[in-house]
C-alpha cells in the first residue's frame, strides 16, 4: 500500500506545472538560461522522470526523504519540527468529535422523538453543513476578538517563556479553538451514527434479556447497547482519520498552526516536491496505522471478531 501511494504521488506531482528552480528564479527577479540549468542540475531536475523517480526511491531505500530546495534542510528535519503540533491537534480533535459525538448521539437516542432529539439533531445539522475554515472564522472573532478568552492563532504565546505545567495550559489554550474548528464536522457525523446505531442496537434480542433480568436502563445502555454501537463509529472513525488530516490544511492555515498542513501548503506553492512527497508518504504511514489500531479497538469492543 504504501509503495503504491510513493509512486501513485509522485507520478501526479509531475503533472504539475513548474518546478523548484522556476520558483527561485522568479523570486529572485531574473535568470539566465544557464543558471535554470545549474539550478535544475543541482536539485536533480535535468533527468529524465523515470530516473527521478528511481532516484527517490533508492533515497527510500536509505531511510532518507531528500534535500528540500526550498529551505536547504533535511525533508527529515523539516518534518521532525513539525509532525507533533500536528498530531496533537488532529488527536485531539478526533479525541473531542469522539467524545462529544457519542455523548449527543446516546442523548439523542435515548430522547428520540423528544425536544432534546430535536434539537440536538438540528445542531448536527448545522455542525455538518459548516465549512471548518468558516468555523474557525467565526470562533475567533466569538472568543478571540470581543470576549478576548482565547488566543486567535500560533501554538503557544510569543515572547513567552513559561515552562512545566504553565506551557502546557499555554498550548491547551491555544489548542482549543483549531480542534473544535476541526473537529465540528465529526463531531456531527459521530453523533448521527451512534444515536442510529444505539436505536438498532436496542432491537435486538439480547438488550430485551438483559431488561428483563431487571437490569437498569442506564447499565443496559451503557454496558450492553453503547459497547455494541461504538462498532460502526470506530470504523468510521478510522475511514475518515485521512480526511481529518486533510483538513488539517485549512485549519492550520487558518490558526496560523506551525504543523504538516501549512508545510504542505508552502510546499506547494513553492514546487517543493520532496518536501510534499514526504508528508503524503508519511499521512499514508498514519493512515494505515490509525485502521490498524481501529480493527484491534473492534476486537475489544466485540470479542466475536477475535474469534474470526
Amino acid at each position: 500500500m504504501v509503495i503504491g501511494v510513493v509512486i501513485l504521488n509522485f507520478l501526479l506531482l509531475q503533472l504539475v506545472p513548474g518546478d523548484a528552480a522556476d520558483v527561485i528564479a522568479a523570486e529572485s527577479g531574473s535568470a539566465t538560461a544557464e543558471s535554470m540549468q545549474q539550478l535544475r542540475q543541482h536539485f536533480g531536475l535535468d533527468v529524465p522522470m523515470w530516473h527521478q523517480l528511481g532516484n527517490y526511491l533508492n533515497q527510500l531505500l536509505h531511510f532518507s526523504l531528500g534535500q528540500s530546495p526550498r529551505y536547504n534542510l533535511p525533508v527529515t528535519t523539516l518534518i521532525g519540527d513539525r509532525i507533533g503540533n500536528t498530531l496533537l491537534l488532529m488527536v485531539t480533535s478526533l479525541l473531542l468529535a469522539l467524545a462529544l459525538g457519542i455523548a449527543l448521539g446516546t442523548v439523542m437516542a435515548t430522547q428520540v422523538g423528544r425536544w432534546p432529539d430535536r434539537v440536538l439533531s438540528v445542531l448536527a445539522l448545522l455542525l455538518y453543513s459548516t465549512p471548518s475554515f468558516w468555523l474557525g472564522l467565526m470562533a475567533i472573532v466569538l472568543f478571540s476578538v470581543h470576549l478576548g478568552w482565547l488566543p486567535a492563532g500560533g501554538n503557544t504565546t510569543i515572547g513567552g517563556q513559561a515552562t512545566g505545567l504553565a506551557a502546557l495550559l499555554d498550548t491547551a489554550r491555544h489548542l482549543v479553538l483549531p480542534a473544535l474548528a476541526m473537529g465540528g464536522f465529526y463531531i456531527a457525523i459521530f453523533s448521527r451514527l451512534t444515536r442510529a446505531a444505539i436505536l438498532e442496537v436496542s432491537r435486538l434480542d439480547f438488550i430485551r434479556t438483559a431488561t428483563a433480568k431487571g437490569l437498569s436502563p442506564n447499565a443496559v445502555t451503557i454496558k450492553h447497547v453503547l459497547r455494541n454501537a461504538l462498532i460502526p463509529v470506530t470504523t468510521v472513525a478510522g475511514m475518515h482519520f485521512g480526511t481529518l488530516l486533510g483538513g488539517a490544511l485549512v485549519v492550520e492555515t487558518v490558526f496560523n498552526w506551525p504543523g504538516l498542513g501549512r508545510l504542505a501548503f508552502d510546499s506547494v506553492m513553492a514546487r517543493d516536491f520532496n518536501v510534499l512527497l514526504g508528508i503524503l508518504l508519511l499521512s499514508s504511514m498514519l493512515v494505515i496505522l490509525a485502521n490498524m489500531l481501529v480493527d484491534l479497538l473492534q476486537a475489544w469492543l466485540d470479542p466475536r471478531i477475535q474469534a474470526r
